[in-house]
C-alpha cells in the first residue's frame, strides 16, 4: 500500500467532507460500471457508505494498494453454475 495516501470523500448519510487512509476503503469490481463501487465508514458519524467508482477512482484506490474484490455473476437464486 502506498505510505501515507489519504482521500477526500463526502458521507451521504451525515455530509461531512471527511479524509481517510487508503486502508479505510474497499474496492468491488463487478460486471459492469453500475456494479463497481467502494465503500467505507464515515469516521464522523459511523455510517457505511457506497459509492459508484468510475475508471478514475478505481484506478487510484488500485494504485493506492486499497484492498480489492472482484464480484462474480449470479445466475439467480438457488442456481448454481456449472
Amino acid at each position: 500500500m502506498t505510505e501515507g495516501t489519504r482521500f477526500k470523500v463526502y458521507c451521504s448519510q451525515c455530509r461531512e467532507k471527511v479524509e481517510l487512509p487508503a486502508d479505510g476503503f474497499r474496492l468491488a469490481l463487478g460486471a459492469s460500471r453500475e456494479r463497481t463501487f467502494y465503500s467505507f465508514t464515515c469516521p464522523a458519524c459511523g455510517a457505511v457508505v457506497r459509492k459508484i467508482a468510475g475508471e478514475k477512482i478505481v484506478a487510484a484506490l488500485t494504485e493506492a494498494g486499497v484492498h480489492t474484490m472482484r464480484l462474480l455473476p449470479v445466475d439467480g437464486p438457488g442456481r448454481a453454475r456449472t
